[in-house]
């Protein structure tokens, strides 16, 4: 398992940044360099189970350990799902994606922090991750943020 680290500065305020990367629309815009059909079911409350999936029912099944809107996000993976189905042995389990907003002069820097990474997506994660926050970026400087 390792750890993974992203980051971009994005010329918008964070609430901005924060509300589009959770949006449906533009989550499925900015997520889709990981599966051109991605999107998500469920809640970003703290506690709250999400699923994250594309049109053929594989992805993740999730918990929001920690949401403080436009500051810090934390997901907590609890299986992979195919077909539908969460894994019951999955390499996954544990894993925490962590997003934090931090705003200076009118811009925000997200970081994304992914502990517990199975060594064997560490490859796709590194070309994908750049790709999704630069497409993220656009979004968020172009929406009048």
């Amino acid at each position: 398992m390792q750890t993974l680290h992203y980051s971009i500065t994005i010329k918008a305020p964070r609430a901005h940044v924060h509300h589009t990367m959770l949006a449906d629309e533009t989550y499925r815009a900015w997520t889709s360099e990981f599966a051109p059909d991605s999107y998500y079911t469920g809640s970003w409350d703290k506690g709250a189970q999400i699923l994250f999936t594309n049109t053929e029912g594989s992805g993740m099944k999730a918990r929001i350990a920690e949401h403080r809107p436009a500051e810090f996000v934390s997901i907590e993976m609890l299986s992979e799902v195919h077909d539908g189905v969460p894994d019951a042995q999955d390499t996954w389990q544990g894993a925490f994606e962590n997003y934090t907003f931090a705003e200076k002069d009118g811009a925000t820097l997200l970081k994304v922090d992914i502990s517990g990474m199975p060594a064997e997506m560490v490859e796709y994660m590194d070309a994908a991750w750049p790709k999704a926050l630069a497409k993220l970026k656009a979004i968020c400087e172009s929406s009048g943020g």
